[in-house]
């Protein structure tokens, strides 16, 4: 196990691990900003009374980019039977308009740097004049910090120091989990996590697998989802990976798949096409599932009978697990036995790390994100 409420099989390959049980014992100790944050002592900087003010209302939107929002929205989607309110994420250009929902709106805007084009765009189509709006941005002069003064908006300050695919347990997660409903504090297993020797254990040899699969030119790492609430989950771990890694030549392709959907499409070339792949097998145990109606069971499908629908689902994924097995496909595994705030919290901070490690070990900054601003300047050129 990886910790009591995550059952995880591990990539089935012995490597000599010293090296990097070195770096992650040097990241632990520098303790910077990002590590901060995943800490239960790291300071919020929005304040208690901007919190209670929209916690009274039942009804938001939350207007971001990538990391801005991809892990609010896994938040969501994750521990949305324990969330009694109503959450709608604006997080890419849509040129057709959008249905509405109600006539006002309280917003959550969020951007690091305060000028991303397309959250200022939709920040523009969507936000009325009678909305409630707060603004989480840098404490500097940029796009939305003037804004926030035009529409008298509340403005908290985002932390400079953290990227925004590593804000997850910043305020840029936690404010959204709070006005969810939700207990950050709860997220925060980063302190108990490094005292688990049997979590950093399953860190390192998991992270010295990857990198002898990145050796033998396998880039492509296939998340094999086997739960729909978790999709943005592996969304937002698909940025923190690709943006984190892929530079100087090198780096992962997180592909996300999604079953049992995929069994009917790309599974055949998984089990059968070119080899550069390695695997990631993801399922949540559900207490509250659909049964299948015995009385509509013909005959000749009679071993469904008294299923319920996650019954069927592990099965296939333990079925899929030993084809991979017997055909000596690289994966670990991972089974949620409880949904809650404690266990997203675990699972962020092992992919951090884990990203982390690697750009150290691979002597890539894992921080920054050098070739996107071509992007971001070229456009602004076409547009002007």
């Amino acid at each position: 196990m990886l910790t009591k409420n995550i059952n995880f099989i591990n990539f089935q390959i012995k490597r000599k691990n010293q090296l990097i049980k070195e770096k992650l014992k040097l990241i632990i100790k520098e303790n910077n900003h990002v590590i901060q944050s995943l800490s239960k002592n790291y300071k919020y900087s929005y304040k208690k009374s901007i919190n209670n003010f929209f916690k009274k209302s039942f009804s938001y939107r939350i207007i971001g980019m990538g990391g801005s929002i991809l892990g609010s929205h896994a938040i969501y989607d994750f521990l949305k039977e324990k969330i009694r309110k109503k959450f709608y994420f604006i997080e890419n250009l849509q040129p057709v308009k959008r249905k509405k929902f109600n006539s006002r709106y309280n917003n959550l805007i969020i951007s690091k740097s305060g000028n991303t084009i397309e959250t200022i765009i939709n920040t523009n189509i969507f936000v009325k004049k009678n909305d409630k709006n707060l603004i989480l941005t840098e404490n500097k002069k940029n796009y939305l910090n003037l804004l926030a003064k035009k529409l008298k908006a509340e403005i908290v300050h985002h932390n400079n120091y953290i990227g925004g695919r590593y804000s997850v347990l910043s305020e840029v997660g936690m404010l959204p989990a709070e006005l969810m409903g939700l207990n950050p504090i709860k997220f925060k297993q980063y302190n108990n996590l490094i005292k688990n020797k049997n979590f950093l254990n399953h860190l390192v040899v998991n992270v010295s697998a990857i990198l002898n699969f990145i050796k033998k030119k396998k880039f492509n790492s296939v998340i094999i989802n086997y739960d729909e609430q978790s999709s943005n989950l592996f969304n937002w771990y698909q940025q923190l990976i690709a943006e984190s890694l892929g530079k100087k030549g090198s780096g992962l392709l997180p592909i996300v798949s999604n079953m049992p959907k995929d069994n009917h499409s790309v599974m055949q070339l998984y089990l059968d096409g070119f080899k550069n792949n390695f695997f990631t097998f993801f399922y949540v145990k559900e207490k509250k599932s659909l049964n299948i109606n015995n009385s509509q069971i013909l005959h000749m499908q009679s071993y469904l009978k008294s299923k319920d629908i996650d019954h069927v689902i592990h099965a296939q994924k333990q079925a899929t697990e030993t084809v991979f097995k017997n055909k000596k496909i690289p994966f670990r595994s991972f089974e949620i036995l409880e949904r809650d705030e404690k266990t997203l919290g675990e699972l962020f901070t092992f992919f951090i790390l884990e990203t982390i490690l690697l750009g150290r070990v691979l002597k890539i900054n894992p921080f920054n994100q050098p070739a996107v601003e071509l992007i971001k300047t070229e456009t602004k050129k076409i547009l002007v």
